[in-house]
């Protein structure tokens, strides 16, 4: 009888500690405290903060690399939460300064640079000068779409192809998608939805992989699918698989076509059954990285995960409180001190370990700006849900 008594006390412990919440207030607070050193290290707003270079000091980009607009983005989620009068003037101001960025037709990223710091700025403030810049981006990001090879160009060279388009371009259509319902033109709508369709049929493979590279010819046909960032043509580069993941789960939210919930469901289920997925569903860098479990892990591709995880499992499904918990379990995990920096260490960056461009050797096994971004944005998410009943452990 002691023993029964024992085992069932151990198991109740066990589910007490499975349902504590985590606490998104404390996470928010640390969050703050480091921002708030990295504004202090940052009075210079055309120098915005990206990741941490070899020699241990902070990388800094222009407001035309493709991450400027996460550090105002972050900032917002950071006001949000904390409701802080200095954080929601610093939003403001490192949100201006990628303004100049509205009119940039070089570049696929305006979703990033673009709807992350100006998108959040107005859903929280209503500020009147925000949208125009908005819609002044989406037709730029819009002149980027050839209708008679139906996807949006991503680079303008990759290797030897002239129409290379990657998995991380689905992120820009949310952005798009708002520009159609504010101004009413329904070209952001019809081109979004061509190419999400076209990036389905070409870019993933019969388990719901995704090639991170596609490569097109003038009519449309496919001539080349490879990997920029990833380990291999053929591998599975793990924020490509995020990135990819989140955008079908956000297709499914504006269009409410069923094809693309069953999309975004086969590649959550293929990321989280994927035998070398780690038991803290922190991934490595790519899932078939040849020295697992001697890889590094990749912290960024983590937290937009769990971001997207944590809507997908909104909408139903058998499978929707298996991708809850597992959201739930990378934020335990990013939130651990494993993976989250000590108060004035990491650049002043939240999260450390994740990697940018490994095959480059860039940004491999340091902090980067975006894992910050959708960390931040997964625990408003989940502050959100985990009240809820149907979450609950």
């Amino acid at each position: 009888m002691k023993r029964y008594l024992s085992v069932c006390l151990f198991l109740l412990v066990q589910v007490a500690i499975a349902q504590k919440p985590i606490n998104v207030d404390n996470e928010f607070a640390f969050a703050a405290q480091q921002y708030a050193l990295m504004l202090k290290s940052h009075p210079d707003t055309t120098k915005f903060p990206q990741s941490t270079n070899p020699d241990g000091t902070v990388r800094n980009m222009s407001s035309d690399w493709w991450c400027s607009g996460f550090f105002g983005g972050s900032l917002w989620y950071l006001y949000e939460r904390t409701k802080a009068p200095a954080l929601k003037e610093a939003a403001q101001k490192w949100t201006m300064a990628v303004a100049k960025e509205q009119g940039n037709t070089g570049t696929h990223d305006l979703g990033f640079m673009l709807y992350c710091p100006f998108g959040n700025g107005y859903r929280l403030t209503k500020n009147a000068t925000y949208p125009p810049i908005l819609l002044t981006g989406a037709k730029s990001l819009a002149t980027r779409f050839d209708p008679k090879v139906g996807v949006i160009k991503s680079w303008n060279k990759f290797q030897t192809y002239d129409y290379p388009v990657i998995i991380d371009n689905m992120m820009n259509l949310e952005f798009l998608f708002w520009a159609a319902k504010t101004s009413g033109n329904k070209d952001f709508y019809n081109l979004s939805v061509t190419h999400a369709d076209n990036t389905m049929k070409n870019h993933y493979r019969p388990n719901y992989s995704s090639y991170h590279v596609v490569c097109y010819n003038p009519d449309g046909t496919v001539t080349a699918k490879k990997t920029a960032q990833g380990y291999a043509d053929n591998s599975a580069w793990a924020r490509g698989q995020a990135w990819g993941l989140y955008g079908y789960t956000v297709m499914y939210r504006e269009t409410k076509d069923k094809k693309y919930l069953d999309h975004a469901r086969h590649i959550a289920d293929f990321y989280l059954n994927h035998p070398n997925l780690p038991t803290d569903k922190i991934p490595y860098w790519d899932f078939n990285a040849p020295a697992i479990p001697n890889e590094e892990r990749d912290a960024s591709a983590g937290a937009i995960t769990a971001s997207a995880l944590l809507e997908l499992c909104t909408y139903g499904g058998p499978s929707s409180k298996i991708y809850y918990q597992s959201a739930v379990k990378m934020l335990e995990s990013l939130s651990s001190p494993t993976y989250k920096a000590n108060l004035g260490e990491n650049n002043n960056f939240i999260l450390k370990h994740s990697v940018g461009h490994k095959p480059q050797k860039s940004e491999v096994d340091t902090p980067i700006i975006y894992a910050d971004y959708y960390y931040l944005e997964a625990l408003l998410r989940y502050d959100t849900l985990h009240r809820k009943p149907e979450f609950r452990s």
